[in-house]
């Protein structure tokens, strides 16, 4: 009797992108770094390199290996060469500390730890804590940093071979990576990646993009994050080119822009704000239509429209890592097209609806009923279906908690639009209620950041002897400038309710993690010290 799964059904993985591209298009440029040119051929073959090596280091189906390296070739090349080991990969925050690095190395059980030298010295103080890293690998990509013991990245791959090896997978549901979150409230979360999941949401990042073969993708974003939203999966599968960048610096986006015809990127909309208040944006000149990928808070009106200034087309998505990245877009309507440029941004800065291989988001009162779709009542937002993870690793108390219901439960606040758009209005432990009354800080940073002379803006919750907690803003002012406290508290009295107004105002620098987002717990834990108040 024929077997019939045998001939209809395949597991899916984005391991099969790599081996189809490397087939369809042997000769094209995938990978560039610097003066670096790997083909389609080559890039294939260090990948099988790369996963026969660890084989023969003692890697078995099931282990975890983990990076710790900025976006250059080998951080790439793992998103492959893990898996096809059989492996797991655990891409690692360049940003967080030995510390943290050291918990996420002993919970996820990684056997092989593979380290820039660049960050060598975050490693160094945590040697001897290590419980079960049993080799360490160097990447030498540039002369700085010491080489901790251990092979060099290229010495290491060149013991594997070329050949293409099979696929080892056997089931799509397995999982092919961890990604730990950056455990602002506690510990960091193990989410777990499948095979599957990121087939899926690579091929909706790749439509959703609308990219092709003769795309060009520029790593602004890290590979650690999300695996890049799984953009090192979708680029890939449409034949596109991956163009590497170490540190996010905005000569440089520019520079690379330019000379290697870049036609998409994602970035965080602090990135943003950096392209637009920098010098070289006035002396861009786009060959191709730019297309920018823009996600991690929602952005505000004035920073879509800056940027698009410049020639460049922002797409808004939204997400968590617990949903490989993006989950919804704001999926643009051509009927919007005739509108003014500033109504265009104003409806850009919604979070849209699911992604294509997604499948629901609703937003929700505590009971799990759909608020009404009037964009005004606040709700939670949930998620389920193709890009939702498979759990937290060796944390099935916190998996249950986020799945009550049936639903991933995002802790984002946010309205339901007539047209079935969403639009985040608050994290729910950043929503401030003072005197009774609910006051959204997105909405008030949206308002400030209109302000000429405010470059950033992140606002929070502090105590208050009358009204419990009030609106306090923290201000990055433009360069050249110089606010007031009472310019930007009269600014927002006279276009918003005075109760939402800001009652302090602090001008700095304002902390923020390795992909863009603000550290509004630190700023929360500074102005709550000695006050009765949890801070998440």
């Amino acid at each position: 009797m024929v077997d019939v799964d045998r001939v209809s059904f395949m597991e899916l993985t984005p391991l099969s992108f790599l081996r189809r591209s490397a087939f369809v298009y042997p000769d094209k440029i995938a990978v560039v770094h610097g003066k670096q040119r790997f083909t389609y051929t080559e890039f294939n073959a260090r990948v099988n390199r790369l996963a026969t090596a660890l084989q023969r280091a003692g890697i078995e189906p099931g282990d975890r290996v983990a990076f710790l390296s900025p976006n250059i070739p080998p951080m790439l090349e793992a998103h492959y060469g893990v898996p096809l080991a059989g492996a797991i990969l655990v891409a690692i925050n360049t940003r967080l500390s030995s510390r943290e690095i050291g918990y996420i190395l002993n919970h996820s059980g990684a056997k092989i730890l593979v380290v820039d030298t660049t960050l060598t010295h975050v490693i160094e103080p945590i040697m001897g804590q290590l419980e079960t890293v049993k080799k360490i690998v160097n990447i030498r990509d540039v002369e700085d940093g010491r080489e901790l013991p251990g092979p060099n990245y290229e010495d290491f791959i060149a013991t594997g071979s070329s050949d293409n090896i099979p696929i080892p997978i056997t089931d799509e549901r397995s999982v092919i990576s961890i990604n730990y979150t950056s455990g602002t409230t506690g510990l960091p979360k193990g989410v777990m990646y499948t095979h599957r999941g990121a087939y899926l949401n690579a091929l909706g990042e790749a439509l959703e993009m609308h990219m092709d073969v003769y795309s060009n993708y520029l790593w602004t974003l890290p590979m650690f994050h999300c695996n890049g939203w799984c953009f090192t999966w979708g680029v890939t599968a449409v034949g596109g080119t991956h163009v590497c960048l170490r540190a996010v610096v905005a000569a440089d986006i520019y520079r690379l822009i330019e000379e290697e015809d870049i036609s998409h990127f994602c970035a965080a909309p602090t990135v943003l704000i950096m392209m637009a208040s920098d010098p070289a944006a006035k002396e861009l000149r786009l060959k191709r239509k730019l297309r920018i990928v823009t996600a991690g808070a929602p952005p505000s009106p004035t920073v879509i429209r800056n940027v698009e200034a410049i020639g460049a087309d922002v797409t808004h998505v939204y997400g968590l890592t617990e949903t490989y990245g993006p989950h919804s877009i704001c999926a643009w309507q051509p009927a919007w097209d005739s509108l003014l440029i500033d109504e265009r941004a104003r409806i850009k800065a919604r979070q849209g609806v699911p992604y294509i291989v997604a499948f629901e988001m609703r937003v929700v009162d505590g009971n799990m009923k759909d608020v009404p779709a009037d964009g005004k009542t606040m709700g939670e937002v949930v998620m389920r279906g193709n890009n939702v993870m498979k759990g937290y690793y060796l944390q099935p108390e916190a998996t249950e908690e986020a799945f009550y219901g049936g639903w991933f439960h995002s802790g984002d606040l946010a309205v339901m639009h007539p047209d079935g758009y969403i639009e985040i209005k608050d994290r729910k432990k950043d929503i401030i209620i003072s005197g009774g009354e609910n006051i959204s800080t997105v909405e008030l940073e949206n308002l400030i950041f209109q302000h000429p002379d405010v470059l950033e803006v992140a606002v929070v919750a502090v105590p208050h002897e009358k009204w419990g907690e009030v609106p306090k803003a923290f201000v990055v002012p433009r360069p050249g400038t110089n606010p007031t406290e009472k310019d930007i508290i009269d600014y927002c009295r006279a276009n918003i309710a005075h109760y939402k107004c800001p009652k302090a105002v602090e001008f700095g620098e304002l902390p923020k993690t390795s992909t863009g987002k603000i550290k509004k717990y630190v700023l929360r834990e500074k102005e709550w010290k000695g006050h009765d108040k949890r801070v998440n």
